[in-house]
């Protein structure tokens, strides 16, 4: 079968052997799969990748241990956890000391004709949502995140810095669960997806004044974050939503004099996500496609700058 692989920051394709499927794993067909921030920092040696990435994806389930899911089109949460441990018995499996992560950490991505997931991680995917909407469900979930780890109060006001990707989504879903959200960028064309959704954009530079209570940083650079923390007042939270490859300074004497709230968030429950995908100006986003036989010129279409989300289809 077809695989993409990262090497020292080359992607390319390789006649990889079929995945073996252990009990109460999936054997998945990849569907539809989507490039995102991460995937490009693995390129660039996050976290000394080499292999197969990719971990937002739609899969036809070729075979399963349950046989109600064969055929089904489904998304899955990328955390493989062993399921035995504390972490794993308070239902934070996701911070499982033990666990793989689907194309980051120790288990081979979507980025490939077929894969292999545990069963339990799989969500069918209604007949209704568009293949290209299901795409999204992965990192939407991480978006959705905020909520369950932030107390933000319906009707507050909440800034958002990065229009990217994840900045985007972040704010189109606290403006759909009625958070009032001003979205900072430097995009005009990323803005005015935003915009077209009801959301109030601020181009250019953050404000220079402490104007809120709830500040979340998705820039991805530390300039971002350092601009975050000047935006939040004082007892606020700021709720850091970036991976950024490498270690970053950060002055902390602002945020201890002003007691500030930290809060680092990752991946998030797909069943907030799974009823979004259809209410959200999500085809917006999507720059380009391609076949998963071009990942290379995909890899770089992504890499480029104001490019939004790039698309891989088996």
């Amino acid at each position: 079968m077809l695989a993409v692989y990262l090497e020292q920051g080359v992607v390319s394709l390789r006649d990889a052997p079929m995945p073996a499927r252990p009990a109460g794993f999936a054997l998945l067909r990849l569907v539809c799969a989507g490039i995102c921030n991460t995937d490009l920092e693995l390129q660039r040696g996050y976290y000394g990748f080499n292999g197969t990435p990719g971990h937002e994806f739609v899969a036809e389930v070729a075979a399963a241990d349950d046989p109600s899911l064969i055929g089904k089109r489904v998304v899955g949460e990328i955390n493989l956890a062993c399921g035995r441990c504390e972490w794993c018995e308070r239902g934070l499996g996701r911070h499982c000391p033990q666990r793989t992560v689907l194309g980051i950490v120790g288990h081979p991505g979507a980025f490939q004709e077929f894969f292999t997931l545990p069963e339990r991680n799989l969500h069918v995917v209604p007949d209704a949502v568009p293949t290209e909407a299901a795409v999204f469900v992965e990192p939407l979930a991480a978006a959705c995140e905020i909520l369950d780890q932030a107390a933000i109060p319906a009707g507050a006001e909440a800034a958002v810095l990065g229009d990217g990707k994840l900045g985007l989504l972040v704010a189109l879903v606290l403006h759909f669960h009625r958070r009032r959200v001003r979205l900072f960028g430097r995009h005009a064309e990323k803005l005015r997806i935003a915009e077209a959704a009801g959301i109030a954009t601020a181009p250019g530079a953050a404000p220079p004044g402490a104007g809120f209570d709830w500040v979340v940083d998705a820039t991805g650079s530390p300039d971002g974050l350092r601009a975050a923390v000047a935006m939040t007042r004082p007892r606020g939270t700021l709720i850091l939503k970036s991976t950024v490859h490498g270690t970053v300074p950060v002055d902390t004497a602002p945020i201890i004099v002003n007691e500030i709230t930290l809060v680092g968030s990752r991946c998030g429950r797909f069943e907030a996500a799974l009823p979004l995908v259809s209410r959200l100006p999500l085809a917006a986003m999507v720059a380009d496609r391609f076949p998963l036989a071009q990942a290379p010129r995909a890899f770089a279409r992504a890499a480029e700058k104001g490019v939004l989300k790039v698309l891989l289809a088996n």
